[in-house]
Parts: C-alpha cells; sequence; structure tokens
C-alpha cells in the first residue's frame, strides 16, 4: 500500500533551526522511502491568519520555496505547491466547517490561549480574536484531507490539530458516507483519517531563551544566517551559571538539545559525557556552532542561489499545483455531490431510472483482485466489457483514473500501440475484447454524462 505522508511550514517568516529538524528534514527523508507518497506545501492562507504586512508574507514565500528545494526535496518525486494554487481547499474547507462542531474549536489551543491572554489582562474574552484563528483548525484538517494523507509529519504542540482532523473527517464520513459510495461507486469512506508522526529526539526545539524556537517569541535562529551571525546566536543561547569543571544537566539543556538535533548518536553521547566531566558553556557553544555550520553551509549555497531566481521557483511551483489538483479535483466532485451539490439530473433521466432503466445504462465497476490490486471496467448496457483499466495501490487511485475517464474522456480519449486506450498520452487500460474499441467507450461516455448533466 503506498503511504501518502504531507507537511507544510507558514510562510510569516524567514526558516529557522526549528522548523529544518523538527519537519522539514524529516519530512524529506520520508519522501525517499519506498513505498511513500509525498505532498509538501507553503500554508500561505494560514500566514494571513498570523500576519498582515503582505511584502513579508511574499518574502517568506519565497523563502520557504527555496528552503524546501535546498534543503533536498526532488519536485520531480513529490508533490510541491502553495496552498493557495489549490481552489479545492477553501471549498473542502466549507464543506467541513459544516459539519464541525463548534465546541470542538472551543477547544483548539491556539483560540484558548487567547481568550486566556485576554481574560488575564480584563479585556472581553474575544478580544482581537478573528475567525480566521477560530476556523484554523478546519483549513488546517482541509490541507490533509484533500490529499488523502495518511501521516502527518508535526511538532507535539500540532497533535491536537491532527486529532481535529481525524474527529472532523470522521464526522463528515458519517453523515455522508453513504451519499458519496452512491454518487462515485466507490468503496471504503470518502476521507482518509490522518495519523501523526513525530521524531521523538527533534520533534519540537528550543529557542535561545529555552522556550519553544517560534517567529511569535522572537527566539530563532535562522537556518541560513551567515556563519557570523549563525556564530552569534548560538553564542547567545541561554544557559545556566554553572562553571567550567562543574557536571552540568542535559535534561532541559536548551544547548544540548540543539546539539542533538544536529549530532550522530554517537556525538551526542560524546556531549553527554562533556556535560558530566563539566565542559565550560564557551566551549559546548563552540562544539555547537560547528556542527550546525557544518551541517547548513552546504544547503545554505543552494538556497541564495534559488532566492536569486524566483522565476524558477514559480515554474516549479505551477507544476506542482497541476499534480496536486489531479488529486483534489476528483476528490471534491464526489464529495460535492455526496452533499448534494453535483449537477442537476434531466428530467428524462430522472423517469428512466425511477422505471429501473438504468440497468441498461454503461456501468462503471471497480473491484480487487487476488493479487490486492484495484482495477476497474467500463461495461455497455448489455454487460460487454469495452475498457478493462489497469490496477493501483488503492481505491482511491483507481477512483481518480475514472474521475478522470468521466471528465476528459470525449476530449483526450485515444487507442495507444497493442490496444491500450490513453488520456493525454498516459495510457490508462486496455480495449475489450469486442469490436466496438475506442469508438465504444467514447459512445458509453457520452450515455452517463447525458444521465448526470
Amino acid at each position: 500500500m503506498t503511504v501518502r505522508v504531507l507537511t507544510g511550514i507558514t510562510t510569516t517568516g524567514t526558516p529557522h533551526l526549528g522548523n529544518y529538524a523538527g519537519a522539514i528534514r524529516p519530512a524529506i527523508a520520508a519522501s525517499r522511502a519506498p513505498g511513500v507518497e509525498s505532498f509538501f506545501f507553503l500554508a500561505d492562507y494560514h500566514a494571513l491568519i498570523k500576519a498582515d504586512d503582505p511584502q513579508r508574507i511574499a518574502r517568506s514565500r519565497l523563502e520557504i520555496a527555496a528552503t524546501w528545494l535546498a534543503c533536498g526535496l526532488d519536485p520531480q518525486k513529490v508533490t510541491f505547491y502553495r496552498q493557495s494554487d489549490i481552489v479545492e481547499i477553501p471549498q473542502l474547507t466549507w464543506l467541513l466547517t459544516c459539519v464541525t462542531a463548534k465546541g470542538l474549536l472551543n477547544r483548539a489551543h491556539a483560540y484558548k490561549a487567547a481568550v486566556d491572554r485576554n481574560t488575564d489582562t480584563g479585556e472581553d474574552p474575544d478580544f482581537a480574536v478573528t475567525a480566521g484563528l477560530y476556523m484554523y483548525p478546519v483549513l488546517m484538517a482541509a490541507d490533509i484531507l484533500a490529499f488523502g494523507a495518511h501521516k502527518v509529519p508535526v511538532g507535539r504542540d500540532q497533535i491536537q490539530h491532527i486529532e481535529m482532523a481525524r474527529d472532523i473527517g470522521q464526522r463528515f464520513n458519517h453523515l455522508y458516507g453513504d451519499a458519496w459510495r452512491a454518487a462515485t461507486g466507490l468503496d471504503g469512506e470518502p476521507l482518509v483519517l490522518p495519523e501523526v508522526q513525530i521524531d521523538e529526539n527533534v520533534a519540537t526545539l528550543p529557542g535561545l531563551d529555552g522556550r519553544k524556537m517560534s517567529k511569535s517569541y522572537d527566539n530563532t535562529i535562522p537556518l541560513f544566517a551567515p556563519p557570523a551571525e549563525l556564530k552569534k546566536l548560538v553564542m547567545s543561547v541561554r544557559t545556566d551559571s554553572r562553571v567550567p569543571g562543574e557536571a552540568k544537566d542535559t535534561e532541559g539543556s536548551a544547548l544540548f538539545q540543539l546539539y542533538q538535533a544536529f549530532a550522530t548518536p554517537a556525538q551526542t553521547e560524546e556531549m553527554r559525557h562533556a556535560f558530566a566531566d563539566g565542559i565550560g558553556w564557551g566551549d559546548a557553544k563552540q562544539r555547537l556552532f560547528a556542527i550546525i555550520d557544518e551541517a547548513v553551509a552546504p544547503m545554505r549555497e543552494q538556497y541564495a542561489q534559488l532566492v536569486a531566481r524566483p522565476a524558477q521557483l514559480e515554474e516549479i511551483l505551477q507544476e506542482g499545483a497541476r499534480k496536486a489538483r489531479d488529486v483534489t479535483v476528483p476528490l471534491l466532485d464526489g464529495l460535492q455531490r455526496a452533499v448534494g451539490l453535483g449537477r442537476f439530473m434531466a428530467p428524462q433521466a430522472a423517469v428512466a431510472k425511477t422505471r429501473g432503466t438504468a440497468a441498461k445504462l454503461p456501468q462503471i465497476k471497480q473491484y480487487r483482485e487476488a493479487d490486492g490490486r484495484f482495477h476497474f471496467k467500463l461495461v455497455d448496457g448489455e454487460g460487454r466489457l469495452l475498457l478493462q483499466g489497469d490496477g493501483h495501490a488503492s481505491p482511491r487511485d483507481a477512483g481518480q483514473v475514472i474521475a478522470r475517464l468521466r471528465r476528459e474522456g470525449l476530449d483526450a480519449l485515444h487507442e495507444m500501440e497493442a490496444r491500450a486506450v490513453g488520456l493525454l498520452g498516459e495510457r490508462i487500460g486496455t480495449l475489450g475484447e469486442g469490436l466496438a474499441g475506442v469508438d465504444g467507450i467514447l459512445d458509453a461516455l457520452r450515455q452517463l454524462a447525458a444521465v448526470e448533466d
């Protein structure tokens, strides 16, 4: 089974070491594993909730796009896109909003924290709380559920959002699962429920002051800071007052946690012994600077080249959006029909169905073979095979090809060599054994379209 992994970073500032160690690095590593299909995105809709400076957001989008690529992301092997280029995400957000309980959103950590701050200062509980902040978990759920993500690498502070995405998706499946299966002819549930994926060692990195490294705390170390700036920042990491020769605790030490995020297990153990032996804080910080700079230097050079070529980045992201929408368009088509937003059915077609004549229409059937792969076939009103679809790793993958066949078939279907059938040059199956050929498939698609229009 192919596992889909999805992650993104909000475009509100310059990427920092916490972004890299807690999200970028593990996500890129996961994308290289066999059997993994990865989606990476710039969360620029989320940025509007947190920042109101257009220039800052625009600059951040450029920097974060360059960061992903400089850190080793291969856009040929993954789907890399901007959230704002995928129109189905806000569409899905509204569908999910309509099934999300207000009580669930009341429990969101960010909203509760804002209310608590207002209460502590004597303000109205909802002072300066926007609907965007309140609805943040629903938009995040749409980001995840739109792509059928199985795993989402996040820090521990984001676990609640993944749990809420599961709750929202489960509610939608419960309310509309039967309608979705009837509308699409697919098995299973319309929305895949995601799981959290956490690197236990570096899920959340501390910043200069020991708190979580975060732009909102202004305690970050920019990922691609020049060596002199990087060294200055590392030397300012907060430590205690213990002098050289006095044993130091690794537990709770921001310096040690930062070192561990970039060190090998052997180097980490060596530093642990150095702490116990009383290493001076200055020497420990020198070691921290050296190990971070060694890891970052090659990526820093690549990053500078990419930032200087925004047109190249734009081309990569536009291609990524096209790939992303190959997933989201068919999903939203089925979800909208499930909630009653599909196209109107012609009166005569509706009458035909009530009289039991729909069985003579062509049908697209989806099924699973003994080898575990999922197939589909198009048969005419008499049950004769017109098109035998190729096998796929999941029912959703097969469903996406069916959706494309319905959507693009009349314009783009063609016969390839050895009786193969293709859409825009991409093989999707083989012709049936009869004489109908591609013309028979096109005629069947016209009949199906007439019923749906």
